[in-house]
């Protein structure tokens, strides 16, 4: 009898132990709340945490590209507990000693979506092979234009971003023209047949006005780049402002509902679908993992690319509109 209640006095302590153990505490830094990429990746982050009990903070810098913005996240972020952050830097390089402080107090930092310069900067990288994605919509274009002559004008991202120019240089490579290997942060400007290029900032208005000047620049533009689906629906805008909506092709990366369903209306020919749901939420899995066992993710974790089109061609694998809208973003 005095067994059985020293027994269950054990079991007690033991249970009382795993009830007091502390809620994981994880930190998510996108780059905007105006892009719904981010918004889909926040959606993502808040459903895994729900489900695995972790209290979840959230922080944006105002536009892509505020690095000041990200770092002010971060140090927040540690003095509120947070042992694990995932970030999508705006900043590849800028945002390295804002991590290493970070790191410095035990805090796990999981990149995602974008790596940092250099990528070992973080614990762990989860995100599209923005390389491949750009070979796809490449080796698309590529087909879609057959035996004429390409001239290409490219929406860009901005200088320097490792993002833009891993889409950018693999969209040339898989146009089969001279580019840069995965490796290279620089955007490959001396291609054959490459006319005019513009940084768009992934902006609707600023693809826009990219294309406008572009055209102006040369009106035979045939194909068109872009770093995401906003620019590309500003570049549709000019284009079709201009009567060259029909012999135009843009290709572009991202994957989400609207720009599938702009791949469905024929504005955007095809686009390499990423999964910024399943980013945040392999993110946030880690990090809870991290706080139970003390084991750290490591390395860089592929999380897939679909090329979506309306029109499928011979010898590029792609998937039908139909089934990008089903998986728009990690939908399911």
């Amino acid at each position: 009898m005095h067994k059985a209640v020293f027994v269950s006095s054990l079991l007690a302590v033991a249970m009382g132990c795993v009830l007091a153990q502390p809620q994981p505490v994880i930190g998510l830094i996108i780059k905007t709340e105006s892009n719904p990429f981010f918004v889909k990746m926040k959606e993502g982050a808040e459903a895994e945490a729900k489900k695995l009990g972790a209290k979840l903070i959230v922080a944006s810098g105002k536009t892509d590209g505020d690095n000041a913005g990200q770092v002010t996240a971060m140090e927040n972020m540690v003095a509120a507990g947070a042992k694990t952050i995932l970030i999508a830097p705006s900043d590849a390089k800028a945002i390295i000693p804002a991590i290493r402080r970070a790191q410095a107090q035990g805090v796990m930092v999981i990149a995602l979506d974008s790596p940092t310069d250099p990528p070992s900067a973080v614990d762990a990288f989860f995100a599209t092979d923005n390389y491949k994605a750009g070979v796809l919509i490449g080796q698309y274009a590529k087909a879609a234009l057959g035996a004429k002559k390409p001239v290409i004008a490219t929406l860009d991202l901005f200088p320097g971003h490792p993002v833009g120019a891993q889409r950018h240089n693999g969209f040339l490579k898989g146009m089969g023209l001279k580019a840069p290997d995965a490796k290279s942060n620089e955007l490959g400007g001396k291609a054959a047949g490459v006319v005019c290029m513009a940084d768009s900032y992934g902006d609707a208005a600023k693809g826009q006005t990219g294309m406008e000047n572009c055209l102006q620049k040369n009106p035979d533009i045939n194909v068109v780049y872009t770093i995401n689906e906003p620019a590309a629906a500003g570049a549709y805008k000019a284009l079709k402002a201009a009567g060259r909506d029909k012999d135009v092709i843009i290709v572009s990366v991202d994957g989400g509902c609207a720009g599938v369903k702009d791949v469905g209306a024929g504005a955007i020919a095809a686009t390499s679908q990423q999964y910024p749901l399943r980013m945040a939420s392999m993110g946030v899995a880690a990090g809870v993992e991290y706080a139970k066992t003390g084991k750290k993710a490591s390395g860089y974790t592929d999380t897939g690319v679909t090329l979506i089109a309306a029109k499928p061609l011979p010898g590029v694998e792609s998937k039908d509109v139909a089934t990008g809208l089903e998986l728009c973003w990690g939908n399911k």
